[in-house]
């Protein structure tokens, strides 16, 4: 799978989630440079990196030292200096109030909505990135326990395509399953 220029210089630890479902998050969630963002489960950095490329302001939370060193050197390699990564739980709350968007890369995910919840302006939107449908059916649950609106579960799948004289199909390569997209927002 063709990978662009930019994410190649970024270091990889953990696993990373890819810029097709990077494009759906930033797509969905209608952030832009007035956006304030909240990201937890920074691992590598690679999401949060994409977010602080167009937003104001990106506070990512991380709890491994490993993965803060990764996603801190990625964030000085692109010269980001309004991506904030802070050695904390999630799950013990959002120091950001009024924020645009939560992303939650994470496990038990479900445990965070109430605080997402609470962190995100009125209209604001959450998202989840969950590589299991069980962990799905409970953030969904959670979701509508605190009342979030225009719920949306995606999985995207890409397909290289081989092009050639003779003739044009899909690749035998690509990458289909990486995670669950849960998208919603606070009403």
């Amino acid at each position: 799978m063709f990978i662009p220029e930019h994410y190649r210089r970024l270091k990889r630890g953990p696993q990373v989630m890819l810029p097709k479902d990077i494009g759906l998050v930033i797509t969905y969630s209608g952030v832009g440079k007035n956006s304030v963002c909240v990201d937890a489960g920074a691992g590598s950095g690679w999401l949060a990196i994409s977010l602080a490329r167009i937003c104001k302001d990106v506070t990512s939370y991380e709890t491994r030292e490993d993965f803060i060193k990764i996603a801190e050197g990625n964030a000085r390699r692109e010269g980001l200096d309004n991506l904030h990564i802070v050695n904390r739980d999630i799950k013990r709350g959002i120091k950001e109030k009024d924020v645009d968007l939560v992303t939650l890369d994470m496990p038990e995910s479900d445990k965070v909505v109430g605080k997402a919840h609470r962190a995100l302006r009125p209209g604001g939107h959450i998202f989840g990135y969950l590589p299991h449908m069980e962990q799905v059916k409970a953030f969904v649950a959670a979701l509508n326990r605190y009342g979030f609106s225009d719920i949306v579960v995606l999985e995207s799948i890409l397909r290289d395509m081989l092009v050639r004289e003779e003739g044009m199909r899909p690749s035998t390569k690509g990458v289909w399953h990486t995670g669950y997209l849960v998208f919603a927002q606070k009403g």
